[in-house]
C-alpha cells in the first residue's frame, strides 16, 4: 500500500489545519493507521492512531483533547484534525499502516507502511 499525505502548511498559533492521508494498492480498511510527527534535531513520536473500523483511537498527552484522528475507509483516507495548534506542534508530520494485533498501535515498530511526510509549521 502507498500512503500520501498532504494538508500541511503555515498557520498562526491558535490556529486549524487538516491532514489527510490518501491510501492507494490496497484498501486502508485492513490497517490500524497512525500519525506521526519529526521535529528538526528530535526523534520521530507518535501522534495518534485508529483501528481498523474506526471504534478506538489513541492519543499522545501533548495533543489529546486538540487533535482528532478520523478515517473513511470507503474513501482509502484517514485524517487528523488539528485545532488550537501550538508553535510546539511545528514538525512535518507522517501517516503510517499497521499490520498489528494492536487496535490502535502507538509504537512506530508496530508499523509496516509509511507516507512521505508533510510539513505543519506553527508560527507564534
Amino acid at each position: 500500500v502507498q500512503l500520501q499525505a498532504s494538508g500541511g502548511g503555515l498557520v498562526q498559533a491558535g490556529g486549524s489545519l487538516r491532514l489527510s492521508c490518501v491510501a492507494s494498492g490496497r484498501t486502508v480498511s485492513v490497517y490500524a493507521m497512525g500519525w506521526f510527527r519529526q521535529a528538526p534535531g528530535q526523534e520521530r513520536k507518535f501522534v495518534t492512531a485508529i483501528s481498523r473500523s474506526g471504534g478506538v483511537t489513541s492519543y499522545s498527552d501533548s495533543v489529546k483533547s486538540r487533535f482528532t484522528i478520523s478515517r473513511d475507509n470507503a474513501k482509502n483516507t484517514v485524517y487528523l484534525q488539528m485545532n488550537s495548534l501550538k508553535p510546539e506542534d511545528t514538525a512535518v508530520y507522517y501517516c503510517a499502516g499497521a499490520n498489528s494485533a494492536i487496535s490502535a498501535p502507538r509504537s512506530s515498530y508496530e508499523y509496516n507502511y509509511w507516507g512521505q511526510g508533510t510539513q505543519v509549521t506553527v508560527s507564534s
